[in-house]
């Protein structure tokens, strides 16, 4: 089969478009031929160097085609008592033309939804669902601030929060995303007071939940936004992992700072029953072939993006 692996850490150029052997499936495994697949920002990490994952690897948490004529999805999170395998990490994963996963791991897509859409939403619509609902608990009413919208995690929870009845405020860089997306405040971080706009719009009282996969660049002002009692949920930090702890914020404020990663499988099924139902929706952002994998990588490097960035992997 075609596939895109890496033998070395580094840039883009790293990625190979190469012949790697079929997957075998193990007992309880199916075989999926794929035809999307999305690009994640653990691919860019794993690219750059995870020592935990073996080489080569083939990238690729999300993945969508067929098993025996059915046209299904991928849960990427493989549970194993209190383990999870994350696929495209933990093993070989779907950038490419088949990979082997669980049975109970493959999912009908939702009747009208293309290769495409359906391989753009499972991983960061898992994640973006537990931070909101699993960990943070949201309620219907509260406010959720959601750092940079146009990443694939940010995205998903905007439109999670407000199927749930929240109230979102939303930041970007750019206004032409800002413009894009519905949410019911919008803010521009790189020319206003993101906190300032926050207590604004929330009578100052400031963000039930704050959704931080940044780090470094918004760790301060995500305790500052946030209300006294409020959550600030982690999932990331693509800008760094070491902020400023900014502690007095924490137990003066009495805010709750909570961890969360990936999801279990109540947290997939709950998450897709909001999109078979249409409550939410995936966004795709540009589809690119499996061959131009590089070009991708470059396009989420960028941040350009607004939405998932897809892999069309040909018959």
């Amino acid at each position: 089969m075609k596939a895109i692996r890496i033998h070395e850490d580094g840039g883009p150029e790293v990625l190979r478009y190469e012949d790697a052997p079929d997957p075998e499936p193990g007992p309880g495994d199916v075989l999926v031929e794929l035809r999307a697949a999305s690009l994640n920002r653990l691919d860019v990490w794993i690219r750059k160097g995870l020592p935990s994952v073996p080489k080569p690897r083939i990238l690729g948490a999300d993945g969508a085609g067929f098993v025996d004529g059915r046209r299904v999805l991928i849960n990427p999170g493989i549970e194993h008592d209190e383990k999870i395998t994350v696929v495209g990490e933990h093993m070989d994963g779907t950038h490419a033309e088949l990979v082997a996963v669980p049975s109970s791991n493959v999912y009908p897509i939702p009747d009208g939804m293309s290769f495409e859409e359906a391989a753009a939403w499972p991983l960061v619509y898992e994640t973006a669902y537990r931070m909101l609902v699993t960990r943070a608990g949201l309620r219907e009413g509260e406010w959720v601030l959601v750092w940079g919208v146009g990443g694939g995690v940010a995205t998903a929870a905007n439109s999670i929060a407000r199927a749930l009845g929240g109230r979102t405020i939303v930041t970007s860089g750019s206004d032409e995303k800002l413009a894009a997306v519905e949410a019911d405040v919008k803010v521009n971080h790189a020319a206003q007071d993101v906190p300032a706009a926050v207590k604004e719009a929330t009578g100052g009282h400031g963000a039930d939940i704050v959704v931080e996969h940044v780090g470094e660049a918004t760790w301060q002002q995500s305790l500052q936004a946030a209300r006294a009692g409020g959550r600030v949920v982690v999932c990331g930090a693509t800008s760094g992992p070491n902020p400023p702890a900014a502690l007095h914020r924490i137990w003066w404020k009495q805010l709750s700072v909570l961890g969360s990663t990936m999801g279990t499988r109540a947290d997939f099924e709950a998450v897709y029953e909001l999109v078979e139902s249409g409550r939410v929706k995936p966004i795709v952002d540009e589809v690119f072939p499996l061959s131009e994998a590089a070009a991708a990588h470059e396009r989420m490097e960028s941040g350009d993006q607004l939405g998932k960035i897809i892999l069309r992997i040909p018959e």
